[in-house]
């Protein structure tokens, strides 16, 4: 099992990463600053919008689920999932990242 960083300070790292790369990249909402689920928002304008959750694989290292399906959603249909998961967790963070290219600059697989 691998160690796992604060919820916030992993958010955070990310944004940064983004800023450097001169990807925007947002906190949409703010969740638990220690252990709450992070969900991304891949923004690929025209090309639809992709929702990931993060989860742990087998051995304990982070994987990506396209939560809103395989294929990329208009973003509005993934906003009502994002809508629906905030409701069910509270704790939820959720990061918006603008890119055309949709190319993830963060660890773990998308499974």
């Amino acid at each position: 099992m691998q160690p796992r960083l604060r919820s916030g300070i992993w958010v955070q790292a990310l944004i940064r990463r983004y800023d450097s790369s001169a990807i925007p990249a947002t906190i949409v909402r703010k969740g638990d600053s220690d252990s709450g689920a992070i969900l991304i928002k891949l923004n690929r304008r025209e090309n639809g919008c992709t929702v990931l959750t993060q989860a742990r694989g087998e051995a304990g290292e982070l994987i990506w689920l396209c939560g809103s399906g395989p294929a990329a959603v208009d973003e509005a249909t993934a906003d009502a999932y994002i809508a629906r998961q905030a409701q069910r967790d509270p704790d939820l963070w959720v990061v918006e990242i603008e890119d055309p290219k949709g190319e993830p600059l963060f660890e773990g697989r998308i499974v």
